[in-house]
Order: structure tokens, then C-alpha cells, then sequence
């Protein structure tokens, strides 16, 4: 069987799924992904080279296929040690089939790499959109083995024009984002159950632990009184 790429699935498989969990019949109502924006935060103490911003820019040049933006700042910022005019970032704004693509190789190859992989949190920003971040970016296959000490992070901005949480989780979950799985009601009852035992049970044994306490001050006030005498 040969392998559907996202950009054919989002417009069958995809779609047919929406519809029957959102209830919608209309194509065009269904909730679908705007845009993706890849960016990268500068930091001036460790990242502030002319070296580190062109090694920067060829990397998102390298993953996403376009030519990064670097962002400078708009005024100077005294807490922050950023003068006007600094580089403080570099970002790549992804759409149409470009955003298909990396969207596609982010899902089948670049989350499979990353070590201990256990899923996506399912928490979005209230407005359908979602936001990962990646701490290294040598787990994109484009990249060659580089010093640890060039490793930097990234972040990736989904926005949909689902609205509200609920249509972007469905849409996302229907894309094939992994997210982490949830646990049954059961099993998150077991565990506060067991919690709730735990901390009555150490209360209990505090408590028996100053009853023997006092008992044996009182046994040696006792003793104390009766060699006065």
C-alpha cells in the first residue's frame, strides 16, 4: 500500500472524519490549518554571533525550505540588556503546500526521533490553535551532526480556523497528531484512592508516634518524682 500524503489525506480521509465527529456537512464549515510559524529566540549571551545567526538561518532554511526573517527589537530595554536594533530572533511563516509538507515530515519523521518520546500535551491556547516546542534541533533529519554547543530550541505555531479548543483538538487528533493518551476515569480514581489512603495512613502513624511520645515523658516525670522523694 502506498503512502497518502497529508496533503491528499486533509482533502479525503481527513475530512470525512470531521464531519462525522463534528456533525458537519458542509466542506467548507469544517475547521482546517491557517498557517505554521517556525521561529527561533535569540539569546544574546550565548547566541549573539554573526557565526551563530548565519548558522541559524541556513538550519530553518534548511527545514522548512524558505528563507528565515530575523526579528530585531523595536526599542531598548534596559532589564533585558537589548539595545534598538538587536537581533533578539528568526522566524519562518509556512502556507499552503510548503506547510503541508514540513507539517507531514514534522509528524512521520521528526517526532519519532525525539529520545522517550510519550506524546503531545492536548492543551491549546483556547482558540483551536496549538504550540510545540522542540529543545534540540538536531532531531530534524535535514540537520548534520554539529558541537553541542550550537543546539538550540525551537518552537511551532499551528493556527487553525477552528475557534475554540474543541474543533482544533478534533482537527489535529484527525491530522494525526500523537498526542499523550488519556487515562481512564478509573484508573485516576484508583490513584487519588490510593493517594488519600497513603496520607491518612502517615497521619495516623504521626499521630500514634506522639501518643508513645508523651507516654514516655509522662513514665519519666514519674520516675523523676518518686527518686526525689
Amino acid at each position: 500500500m502506498s503512502y497518502a500524503s497529508l496533503h491528499d489525506r486533509l482533502r479525503t480521509d481527513v475530512v470525512k472524519v470531521l464531519k462525522k465527529e463534528l456533525g458537519v456537512d458542509n466542506v467548507h464549515a469544517l475547521p482546517h490549518i491557517q498557517k505554521m510559524v517556525v521561529n527561533v529566540g535569540i539569546n544574546k549571551t550565548k547566541m549573539d554571533s554573526k557565526e551563530m545567526h548565519e548558522y541559524i538561518g541556513d538550519i530553518l532554511k534548511r527545514i522548512t525550505g524558505q528563507k528565515p526573517v530575523f526579528r530585531k527589537t523595536r526599542k531598548a530595554i534596559s532589564n533585558f540588556k537589548t539595545r534598538e536594533g538587536s537581533v533578539v530572533g528568526a522566524m519562518v511563516t509556512l502556507r499552503g503546500h510548503c506547510m503541508e509538507a514540513f507539517l507531514d515530515r514534522l509528524l512521520s519523521y521528526v517526532l519519532p526521533r525525539i529520545r522517550d518520546f510519550r506524546g503531545l500535551p492536548t492543551k491549546l491556547d483556547g482558540h483551536g490553535n496549538y504550540a510545540i516546542g522542540l529543545k534540540d534541533h538536531t532531531i530534524f533529519p535535514e540537520v548534520p551532526s554539529v558541537d553541542a554547543a550550537k543546539i538550540f530550541g525551537l518552537q511551532i505555531q499551528i493556527t487553525t480556523t477552528a475557534g475554540d479548543d474543541t474543533r482544533g483538538r478534533a482537527l489535529l487528533k484527525a491530522i494525526g497528531m500523537p498526542f499523550t493518551p488519556e487515562r481512564p476515569a478509573s484508573a485516576r480514581q484508583s490513584k487519588s484512592t490510593a493517594e488519600q489512603a497513603s496520607s491518612s495512613a502517615e497521619a495516623t502513624g504521626d499521630k500514634a508516634a506522639g501518643k508513645e511520645g508523651g507516654s514516655q515523658d509522662k513514665a519519666i516525670e514519674e520516675s523523676a518524682s518518686v527518686s526525689d522523694t
